[in-house]
């Protein structure tokens, strides 16, 4: 159980925090019990998800960097709820499952020269260890806008981990089941 009340979306008040926050659960995956925990301060939620739903909208970058991002920088953080929740997303994908689970790993399987690229940014991000010289190699695949995304998800990765340990945020029952199996 989380340190504190993982509240409803139905005891939210109507408007843009429980509207967000029922979407993101109609159409995102199972992430009721972080946005339970963030609901406390509805603004977050807003602000938070609703800039995540805005980029998802866009389609800046690719489903599949977006989710070589999360995972790597989520088990770079040990965050066991942010892993649990990506990792599916990333093998959904098409990338084996021996990758999402290696992704750390220097010479990690079954990644392109540019997944590659990203996961090392990823990575380099997640550490504060972000050189010129990796910039300039994503320079030449991804826009500015892209690089401003890839990292600004990387570094949220590290919020939400340190968010969820603090507060304890529990892994919902279906990925607690898929763990298990």
């Amino acid at each position: 159980m989380a340190r504190v009340s993982t509240l409803l979306s139905n005891q939210l008040p109507e408007g843009a925090a429980r509207t967000i926050f029922e979407k993101v659960e109609n159409e995102y995956g199972a992430f009721g019990n972080m946005l339970g925990v963030l609901a406390h301060r509805p603004a977050s939620i807003e602000h938070i998800y609703g800039l995540l739903l805005q980029f998802a909208a866009e389609g800046n970058i690719s489903k599949l960097h977006l989710e070589i991002v999360l995972v790597t920088a989520s088990r770079a953080n040990e965050c066991s709820y942010c892993v649990s929740h990506h990792a599916p997303k990333l093998a959904a994908q098409h990338v084996s499952a021996e990758t999402v689970e290696r992704i750390l790993d220097p010479d990690v399987p079954g990644l392109g020269p540019v997944e590659k690229l990203v996961r090392d940014y990823a990575l380099a991000a997640t550490r504060q260890r972000v050189g010129d010289s990796l910039v300039t190699r994503l320079r030449e695949h991804f826009s500015e806008s892209q690089i401003v995304e890839l990292t600004l998800r990387a570094a949220l990765c590290a919020f939400f981990a340190r968010f969820n340990e603090a507060l304890d945020v529990q892994l919902e029952p279906e990925y607690v089941t898929a763990d298990a199996a």
